[in-house]
């Protein structure tokens, strides 16, 4: 093996060595971010977020209002789970919901974006939080269900 690639081998061997709870708390951050900014952003002016989805935001089986408050409900309490590792996986998955709704109903072109946000929702929902959240003091505490 050329040193080259002997050295390029440890460094894989190094990232391979990083632990999930390391990789799991920027992921977890990262989509509470994206959500988090759009529940804030729908209270600042909540009229003319009622008219969005009266107008754009058209769920097929919601009524804008009640769809309204549900997408706001969601972006404003999900980030908060996340954050603290909290039901991570019961919130990905909602995550993953939403996300699909927006993509088919709202903003289907912008399915790269989205792609992104499904990507990092479903490591979360297979992997979980990680040992650095609730969920896995909870777990030690009171016993897996493993």
């Amino acid at each position: 093996m050329s040193g080259f690639a002997a050295r390029l081998a440890g460094l894989i061997r190094v990232f391979e060595r990083v632990p999930y709870s390391v990789l799991a708390i920027p992921l977890r951050l990262a989509v509470a971010e994206v959500f988090w900014s759009s529940g804030t952003t729908k209270l600042a002016d909540w009229d003319a977020t009622l008219q969005l989805f009266a107008d754009d935001y058209k769920v097929p089986w919601l009524p804008p209002d009640v769809a309204a408050y549900m997408g706001a409900g969601i972006e404003l309490s999900t980030p908060v789970l996340l954050v603290l590792g909290l039901a991570t996986r019961p919130v990905a998955l909602v995550l993953l919901g939403m996300t699909t709704v927006i993509e088919v109903f709202v903003y289907p072109m912008a399915w790269p974006t989205h792609l992104q946000w499904a990507a990092m929702l479903l490591v979360l929902l297979c992997r979980g939080a990680g040992a650095c959240s609730v969920d896995h003091w909870l777990w030690r505490r009171f016993g897996a269900l493993r």
